[in-house]
This record gives C-alpha cells, sequence and structure tokens, in this order.
C-alpha cells in the first residue's frame, strides 16, 4: 500500500473504476469483479452517484447501490478505501451546499455506509461561488461523513482558488486530483500537474486506459481484440492517429522486455508521473482485473519509462 499524499489514507497503487458497474457489468458479475479485486490485494474502489445514469433504463446511483451491496454482503468495508463523487447526477447537479448536503446522504445510503473516505467534487460548479462549496464540504469532514476531499475536472486557476479559500479560512481543503491523464492525454502536464505539485496534491488520473486503447486492443490494421465491439470502442479507436500509432510500438517493446501485458505497462508508467498515486482502470469482467493489479505492481526502468514518455510526446 501507498499514502494517498497527505489524506491519511493507504491505498492500492491502483484504484478500481466502478463506471462498468449496472452499466456493462450486471450484479453478480460487477461482484466477481469485485471479489478479484479484492483478493489480488486492492483495497481502492471509485465510484460516482452519477454512475451510470447514460445507460437506457437506468437513473443514476447503479454503481454506488451494487458497491453498497457488495460490502455489506462480504462484510468487507474496513478493508476498502471508498470513494465516490458529487455534482454529476442529474438530480442533484453542481456543488451548491444544499445539493451537496443531499447528495452525500443520498451516496451513503445507497452505499450502506456511514463514511466516505475520499469524496469527490466531479466537476466544478461555476454557478455556485466557491467560497459555499468549500464550506459545504468542510461541514461534511467536521461531521465525520467524509474524511477526506478530492477535486475533478477542474481548471488549474479555479483549483488554486478553492485551495487557497480553503487554507485563508482554515477548512478542509482538496487533497487530490482526478484528471484525464493517460499516454495519450498529456495536457494537465502543462498546469494541473505542477499545481499538484505545489499544493502536494495526489493524483488519481481517470480514464488511464483510454477507453481501453491503452490496452492495445485496437490497431492501425483495423484488428481489434476482445471488447472490439464494446460501449467503448469508439472512444477508443479515436487515438489512432499519429500519437497512438507511435505509443502502441513503444508499448508493445516494454511489454516484450518486461513480460506484462500492453494495459499493465500503461498503467505502470502513470504511476511514473510526478504526484501520480493509482490510476483509475475499470474491468467488465474478472479476467480483465488481473492485468490491472499488475499494472499496480510493474516497475518500469527509467529507460523504459523514458521511451514511453518520448513516444507519446
Amino acid at each position: 500500500m501507498v499514502a494517498l499524499g497527505t489524506t491519511g489514507l493507504d491505498v492500492f497503487p491502483l484504484s478500481l473504476g466502478g463506471n462498468v458497474f449496472g452499466w456493462t457489468s450486471d450484479q453478480e458479475t460487477s461482484f466477481r469483479v469485485l471479489d478479484e479485486f479484492l483478493d489480488g490485494g486492492g483495497n481502492f474502489i471509485d465510484t460516482a452517484d452519477a454512475y451510470s445514469q447514460w445507460a437506457p433504463g437506468n437513473v443514476g446511483g447503479e454503481s454506488e447501490t451494487i458497491l453498497g451491496e457488495w460490502l455489506t454482503s462480504r462484510g468487507v468495508r474496513d478493508r476498502i478505501v471508498l470513494a465516490t463523487k458529487v455534482s454529476a447526477l442529474s438530480t442533484a447537479k453542481g456543488l451548491s451546499a444544499g445539493t451537496i448536503e443531499r447528495a452525500v446522504e443520498d451516496s451513503l445510503r445507497r452505499l450502506q455506509t456511514d463514511v466516505i473516505d475520499l469524496y469527490w467534487a466531479h466537476y466544478d460548479d461555476a454557478d455556485t461561488p466557491l467560497e459555499e462549496t468549500v464550506a459545504a464540504f468542510d461541514r461534511l469532514v467536521r461531521a465525520g461523513k467524509v474524511r477526506a476531499l478530492g477535486a475533478s475536472n477542474f481548471t488549474a486557476d479555479r483549483l488554486e482558488q478553492a485551495l487557497k479559500i480553503a487554507d485563508s479560512t482554515g477548512t478542509a481543503r482538496y487533497l487530490a486530483l482526478q484528471p484525464h491523464y493517460n499516454l495519450v492525454e498529456r495536457g494537465i502536464e502543462d498546469d494541473l500537474l505542477p499545481l499538484a505539485q505545489r499544493y502536494g496534491l495526489a493524483t488519481v488520473p481517470y480514464y488511464a486506459l483510454a477507453s481501453g486503447f491503452l490496452t492495445g486492443k485496437y490497431r492501425a490494421d483495423g484488428s481489434a481484440g476482445s471488447g472490439g465491439d464494446s460501449p467503448r470502442a469508439g472512444a477508443a479507436r479515436k487515438y489512432l492517429d499519429g500519437r497512438g500509432r507511435a505509443v502502441l510500438p513503444a508499448l508493445d517493446e516494454v511489454a516484450a522486455e518486461t513480460g506484462a501485458s500492453v494495459t499493465a505497462v500503461s498503467l505502470a508508467w502513470l504511476r511514473t508521473r510526478p504526484t501520480v498515486v493509482a490510476p483509475i482502470a475499470s474491468a467488465r469482467v474478472p479476467e480483465q482485473v488481473a492485468d490491472l493489479l499488475a499494472g499496480a505492481r510493474l516497475e518500469l526502468t527509467p529507460a523504459q519509462a523514458q521511451r514511453l514518455t518520448d513516444a507519446s510526446a
């Protein structure tokens, strides 16, 4: 386990994404995925109240509900670092004090727990004063409903404003950053990563595998391995551009050298980046979990990490 920045939480260096629970994975399959992750040494699970409201027939909260049923049926709440989010659910939109107060109670109920270990602001809310949001989150921490706070999908400017408000008022502040970051999406290196370094934020990147592209399934010759017709296939194939075509051969080379999968190498590269503690990746079926666990344990040499960095520049 590794320290999640200054949150006081110790986590496995990979977070299992819960976005597929109740979407491409039904409850039974989700339970098997979660069992596999826990049995393999994982303890850090990421979900959101909005997962998976985009799926036909869903209203949101499906992932939290499945996760809560699993935690209770297995009796393992004390072994899990549990993260969820607020602001994107259609019935709990934004970061006003009232929305946060209602949303946390709904998430606690669905998750069948009395405390959320890491509570993320899923998206920034420009219509609510940052002071109001910061104060609302602080009240949750003081009430013992939330242990630590994080910010996702913020610009560097807005995030720094929120951090300064919290520091100046002596209230709980964001201690973690959840950005879109992987080998083919490196835009945060110009502003958000330096900000995370300055403020001591732990970075937990989402879309760590670029919607499956960095598993090596999708190739320029049109071939696609298992999952090639999955709901995320279109999003993955968009990376078959100049950068993507350069990254895949480099991944193949490092995978051959290490004996690991392309998936594991992609995750291991992220873990070499400044402030990154635990990339987020999801598994639709339990058979996919082994590669995620391997990615949390694989140590690249500096030369291998640099080769990937250069290929994706």
